[in-house]
């Protein structure tokens, strides 16, 4: 991942709106003040093509002579309200959130129909992703061949993802388990 500069200011807010399809949206700064807009450039450099509506975010922003731009995310945090009002994840077991992170690519994801699947690294078996492992995991769409992590079950078709993050943290886990 590049570097950006380390002089720039951060901010801390929540999405207002994303949308995959432009590419942008816009986040409210907890410290008031004009939207930021956030460009999927940004969110590719994290790791993400998109992000839902509400999720918290902390970036780095520059000014511009059209307002301030997020340049670098450092950091996405699904809604509280994502599943029922409890935090990400608390839906799920114990044994479910100790699962591994596993490097795969989106083969396709339909929002309208909500649901989709992803190809695994070495494995020839699809897994399912549901629209509701995207809301649970702070994700508002995922784009063919997009490179995420997945924590996946086995569930009475076959495997199944249950929570999703950008692919640098699949990474992150091998590299600290080695």
């Amino acid at each position: 991942m590049v570097e950006m500069e380390r002089c720039l200011p951060r901010m801390r807010g929540s999405v207002k709106w994303f949308d995959p399809a432009k590419g942008f949206g816009f986040i409210l700064s907890d410290d008031g003040g004009p939207d930021i807009l956030l460009h999927v450039n940004a969110l590719r450099s994290f790791g993400q093509s998109s992000v839902c509506d509400r999720a918290e975010i902390l970036v780095s922003v520059q000014q511009t002579p059209r307002g301030l731009q997020a340049v670098e995310v450092l950091e996405i945090t699904p809604p509280a309200d994502a599943i029922d009002g409890a935090q990400p994840g608390a839906d799920l077991p114990e044994e479910v959130l100790s699962l591994p992170l596993e490097p795969a690519r989106v083969k396709w994801f339909d929002k309208v129909k909500g649901f989709g699947f992803g190809n695994v690294f070495g494995r020839a078996e699809d897994v399912f992703i549901h629209m509701e492992a995207l809301r649970r995991s702070g994700f508002a769409d995922l784009q063919p061949g997009e490179a995420i992590a997945l924590r996946i079950v086995r569930g009475e078709r076959g495997r199944q993802a249950v929570m999703i993050a950008p692919w640098e943290t699949a990474l992150d886990a091998s590299e600290n388990e080695g």
